[in-house]
């Protein structure tokens, strides 16, 4: 429900999202956006201390994105982020960006794979939604 509230507002900034994307074998992002300029920004959402404190991946991300950020409820234990990262606050309906971090641009090669792979993914998704045999004929995403 938190990536749900997070897609909602970055649409507002005019970012697009997918969610659960994978960018690389091993590795599956809660939400990806695209902005106007290009610029990719990593999401990942935690429920709890327990949730992030199971997470032993989320610097794999960095390499992925322009800017990475949590996202998290009120209730969230905010002292347990790293401050070097983005924090959005959200629940279903909506969210809110308290930090945004440095930007820490990808080199163009690497931007490119991952507009491609926003591409495939996005439009995977929209297919098989139109047509769920396609989703049971070739096993899901693209």
């Amino acid at each position: 429900m938190l990536a749900r509230g997070v897609c909602r507002h970055l649409r507002e900034l005019d970012f697009v999202c997918v969610e659960e994307l994978v960018p690389a074998r091993g590795l599956r992002v809660d939400v990806m956006a695209l902005g106007p300029k290009g610029e990719i920004w990593i999401v990942e959402c935690k429920s709890s201390r327990a949730d992030f404190m199971a997470d032993g991946k989320w610097q794999n991300y960095l390499g992925f994105c322009d800017r990475y950020f949590w996202a998290v409820d009120q209730a969230f234990p905010l002292e347990l982020l790293p401050e070097e990262t983005g924090l959005i606050l959200a629940d279903s309906y909506g969210a809110e960006i308290l930090r945004i971090p440095e930007e820490d641009k990808l080199a163009p090669a690497r931007r490119k794979v991952m507009h491609m792979k926003f591409a495939r993914h996005a439009a995977s998704r929209l297919q098989a939604w139109r047509d769920p045999g396609v989703a049971a004929l070739f096993g899901g995403e693209g």
